[in-house]
């Protein structure tokens, strides 16, 4: 280091990254450590900064992520949030604040703004878009936050290759979580033109999941995302992005599964999925995939009672890891199969102790297909129950009757049928 800094610097940080991509963590983590550990500018830290967040998210350990991306914001001067629930107030109100800034700009005009030319704020974009996936699964409440501000960065100082993400992230909000899915998907289309400016390629696989997972099935046929998924999950692979190209993989299966597509072509394409994910250390991946092909198998009737194992087993590593999101999609698929073999005191204790799953799943297909399932598990609960709970159990299905008569209002074209079986059942 005495003798030549700048070398060992770059030796260090892609000797990290080699070992980051290869598995071999404990070399990594002893390179990652040895940069750290000099007395250098912080920004000379950002390569190894960012192996050991994506390395900490990869194997599961999300707070200690985004304790990693915080603090290292917080070393380039940047604002920093306080890792805590967001309130509803505080989420108003730093939407309100990017509304104004973005003064009714078209997608053309966002995706014209200039580009950002400085290292330390386009560092902290960066970073802020590692601490978003973390942020998702372990502390719903700040990801609107984490969001507003990369927007905001990018309105105030130009656009960078993090910036098509975040609008891409921006419109799933509007989409999912303020019930403006048309507004939404404008600022989607933002997210894709930028892409289109020169250097701005490098997030382009996690734009396409973030839009065709979060965004497009609000107004478009659920069957229309499955090919764009497909194409993001190929082109990752081929330029290195495998995170980004493993959510297509898994997004994907998950829509091919609401679209209505076969149980046994489901279950053969997650079979030949694990492997994949395995070699591509993409652990958080695999433990969705293994609960969607456990519930398949469990609809087809091969191994239910090991599969109630495997998914209470999810359930409880969940609960010590502090991920609101797994919790969330194992409930979502345990639900799917109470409904199914009409298992319905099993699905209202379900529905009543699983929490906010539409928060913790905002924008994805899962929340829209809970929110049917919920809403047909309160009426068969109030067709056998009388008195005052009959009258409550009806109640909160007609409010959340009303909730997807708002979607289908907006577009949603994928919430039609639904409302026909629940009308059904309401007769």
């Amino acid at each position: 280091w005495e003798g030549d800094n700048r070398t060992m610097l770059d030796l260090c940080s892609h000797g990290a990254n080699a070992c980051f991509v290869t598995g071999d963590f404990d070399s990594m983590n002893a390179l990652i450590d040895e940069v750290l550990s000099k007395d250098i500018d912080a920004k000379e830290k950002y390569r190894v900064s960012e192996i050991k967040v994506k390395s900490l998210h990869s194997i599961g350990k999300y707070n200690e992520s985004i304790d990693a991306a915080l603090d290292f914001n917080r070393q380039l001067g940047l604002p920093a949030l306080q890792k805590k629930p967001a309130s509803k107030f505080t989420i108003i109100r730093e939407y309100i604040r990017v509304k104004r800034l973005l003064k009714n700009k078209t997608a053309e005009d966002i995706a014209n703004l200039p580009k950002l030319d400085n290292e330390r704020y386009e560092m902290g974009q960066r970073m802020n878009g590692h601490l978003a996936t973390c942020i998702y699964r372990v502390e719903p409440t700040m990801f609107p936050l984490i969001l507003f501000q990369t927007v905001t960065t990018t309105l105030k100082h130009g656009l960078s290759s993090s910036s098509s993400p975040a609008f891409a992230g921006l419109g799933l909000l509007l989409c999912g979580h303020f019930g403006k899915p048309h507004e939404g998907r404008e600022i989607a289309r933002a997210a894709e033109l930028i892409l289109e400016k020169p250097g701005m390629r490098r997030r382009a696989v996690r734009t396409i999941f973030i839009t065709q997972c979060f965004c497009y099935h609000w107004t478009s046929p659920l069957q229309d995302t499955i090919a764009p998924l497909l194409k993001g999950y190929q082109i990752g692979l081929e330029i290195g992005d495998n995170d980004s190209a493993c959510w297509c993989l898994l997004t994907r299966s998950f829509h091919l599964f609401f679209a209505g597509r076969s149980l046994d072509s489901i279950q053969k394409e997650l079979e030949a999925s694990i492997p994949v994910l395995t070699q591509l250390k993409q652990d958080d991946k695999k433990l969705s995939i293994i609960a969607h092909l456990t519930t398949v198998k469990k609809l087809r009737g091969i191994d239910a009672e090991a599969g109630d194992k495997i998914l209470d087993s999810m359930l409880a590593t969940a609960a010590s890891t502090g991920d609101f999101s797994l919790s969330s999609l194992v409930n979502v698929m345990k639900l799917e199969v109470f409904v199914f073999y009409q298992e319905w005191k099993d699905a209202i204790d379900l529905v009543r102790k699983a929490g906010n799953v539409r928060q913790c799943l905002t924008g994805f297909f899962h929340s829209v297909r809970y929110t049917f399932l919920g809403a047909l598990t309160y009426l068969k609960a109030a067709q056998s129950a009388s008195g005052w709970k009959k009258r409550q159990m009806k109640k909160c299905a007609l409010q959340t009757i009303q909730l997807i008569k708002g979607w289908a209002k907006n577009g949603n074209v994928n919430v039609v049928h639904y409302l026909y079986i629940l009308d059904a059942e309401l007769a």
